[in-house]
């Protein structure tokens, strides 16, 4: 995982499913994590906002569990306006201030039952803050004080060059970015300077929320407090749906588009590591089965470089 040393299996854990959701059944989401390490997973995605810590305690008590093996551990401070995602006319004081982000990096350290956090994330990130002395005074005393290992940014949805000017504070080790099939703007500027400063790369949202699998509809609905209600709204659902379908033909024999999605994001050198959401033991084990060291045939990779859809933040985008 770049300049961090971190040795991590190419598909993480994303953990944000397993708390807060409705229809998670907490026995499953147990075995589907003691699954994904017996399968050699080794990184896990969490954040203080997934069910208001309390992924990070699911996450903790996994790490209790398996004490003979090295799982590595990621949480995001959330912002404290609790605004997803950032906006230029956000103050950075109202965001993280100095002493929230030590408040929420000791908030975690509880939750997650561990003395070092190995990769803390701001949860949302601004590039115009890329000069600000106060944040990075702040990690360099937690980094001293042995809380935090290194630290991550979480990129806004679509926005992969609000990051650049940050990136080269030499402060961030790693950073998190939707990529995948649609979303392949991250290749432009994002990946050349991440490789040229040997920083890790998390590819997050593989199946594009779901679109990516293949498995949705324009007929589809969501609980009206599901956040997916209000991101699928059906100007972007029909759109999302139609170009899944596009994506048909180009399916490999005896794959799924699931599969196909993420052998995609893992043929990119460029890419650490992949984080799907999976509350399912059959996910777990049908991500994982990709992990075989076999990418897409360029044939296919050069037809789905033709399906990269540039999208800009809008005011379902979240």
């Amino acid at each position: 995982m770049g300049r961090t040393g971190f040795q991590i299996s190419e598909i993480g854990y994303g953990m944000w499913g397993l708390a807060g959701w409705k229809d998670t059944d907490p026995q499953e989401v147990q075995q589907s994590l003691d699954r994904s390490v017996e399968l050699g997973l080794n990184f896990f995605d969490t954040a203080w906002a997934y069910g208001d810590g309390l992924s990070e305690q699911i996450l903790g008590r996994l790490v209790k569990d398996h004490p003979n093996k090295r799982l590595y551990v990621a949480s995001k401070i959330p912002p404290k306006n609790r605004r997803w995602p950032s906006k230029p006319e956000f103050a950075f004081e109202d965001v993280f201030p100095s002493e929230y982000i030590t408040e929420y990096v000791d908030r975690s350290l509880q939750n997650l039952g561990l003395e070092q956090i190995d990769l803390m994330q701001f949860h949302v990130w601004e590039d115009a803050w890329a000069d600000r002395d106060d944040w990075k005074e702040t990690i360099r005393r937690i980094s001293q004080q042995g809380k935090v290992a290194r630290w991550g940014i979480s990129i806004n949805r679509w926005e992969p060059d609000n990051s650049l000017r940050t990136l080269r504070t030499g402060l961030i080790d790693a950073v998190q970015v939707i990529y995948n099939i649609f979303d392949q703007n991250p290749e432009d500027h994002l990946f050349p300077l991440c490789r040229e400063l040997n920083i890790g790369v998390i590819a997050r949202v593989p199946f594009d929320e779901g679109t990516l699998t293949g498995l949705m509809s324009k007929d589809m609905t969501f609980p009206p407090d599901d956040w997916r209600a209000t991101y699928f709204v059906k100007e972007n659902l029909d759109a999302c749906v139609d170009r899944a379908e596009a994506l048909r033909p180009y399916v490999p024999p005896r794959m799924t588009m699931a599969e196909m999605a993420i052998r995609f994001i893992l043929s990119n050198q460029d890419v650490a590591t992949t984080i799907p959401g999976m509350r399912k033991l059959r996910h777990v084990e049908a991500n994982i089965g990709c992990s075989d060291g076999i990418g897409l045939k360029y044939d296919t990779l050069f037809e789905l470089k033709k399906h990269r859809w540039d999208r800009t933040p809008t005011s379902w985008s979240q």
